[in-house]
């Protein structure tokens, strides 16, 4: 056969398109052993407590090692939890954000820790009739001492951990450390000051935008866009790193249950909790 003005023969045909297929060929393996690059989910649907903060923090650390896991979102629907596992979440999610976008997606709530754990993102998506905020702490206070004839103790408040004032004063700190994370995840974002955040009041998801608690309003999928578009990424894989991570704990009752097995919107243990707690129905 003729190319042009010069004869070529079909061996050198074979041979040109070989050179030319080869690269191609080479190419699509190329790409089929490398991994697509995964946007991770980490959901929270319960309160914040030792187990669903070890979940977390499991499936947090999956996402830092694993370097095909570009982005991660979170999908909050959590009225908050205890302060020590609050803040256990928050600095690991902080760890994580040194090297991997992080967003929020908020479903019904991101109320108290929930809230804090948001803040702890690049972004924040919530639905307009979300309910989000809700910054403060909420604690049972110790009692006074008593005297008790067969226990004795060493100091007044060994059995009670400290007296009232005192505990009232660590509610304090608690409170501006959480205002504090607030104002540091939002900067310039945020619209208002510490006269309305510390009020404790829970705002719908289009007034938490106005406010600048939140970054937009929309769905998990627009949060999952985000995310990938803050890792510079395509062609990605949405991923659930429960599964990913393996992880396998077990859970006991967060809140409190009534002697008819009814489960009440309160903790079953004293302490301190960055937790929304919702009026319960008033009997007529």
């Amino acid at each position: 056969m003729k190319l042009g003005n010069q004869e070529v023969t079909w061996e050198q045909v074979r041979h040109i398109l070989l050179w030319i297929a080869l690269p191609l060929v080479i190419s699509i393996l190329i790409a089929a052993a490398v991994p697509r690059p995964v946007i991770g989910l980490i959901y929270l649907n319960d309160a914040i407590y030792s187990y669903t903060a070890q979940d977390m923090i499991a499936q947090i650390n999956y996402a830092r090692e694993h370097p095909e896991v570009r982005a991660v979102v979170l999908v909050m629907d959590s009225p908050g939890g205890t302060v020590a596992d609050t803040e256990a979440v928050y600095l690991e999610l902080l760890h994580l954000r040194q090297t991997k976008p992080v967003v929020t997606s908020v479903g019904s709530m991101a109320a108290s820790g929930a809230y804090y754990l948001s803040v702890g993102s690049d972004y924040i998506f919530a639905k307009p009739t979300s309910d989000v905020g809700n910054v403060g702490v909420i604690g049972y206070l110790p009692p006074s001492p008593l005297i008790f004839e067969d226990i004795a103790s060493t100091g007044p408040y060994k059995l009670w951990g400290s007296p009232r004032d005192t505990y009232m004063r660590e509610m304090e700190m608690i409170k501006q450390g959480f205002y504090q994370a607030v104002r540091l995840g939002r900067g310039d974002r945020l619209k208002v000051g510490p006269e309305v955040i510390l009020r404790g009041q829970i705002w719908p998801g289009s007034e938490a935008l106005r406010l600048g608690l939140i970054d937009a309003l929309g769905a998990e999928s627009e949060a999952v866009a985000k995310a990938a578009d803050l890792s510079r990424v395509s062609h990605y894989q949405v991923a659930d790193l429960y599964a990913l991570a393996g992880v396998q704990s077990s859970s006991s009752a967060f809140f409190y249950q009534s002697p008819e097995g009814i489960s009440m919107p309160y903790p079953k243990e004293l302490g301190l909790y960055l937790l929304y707690i919702p009026p319960l129905p008033v009997e007529k």
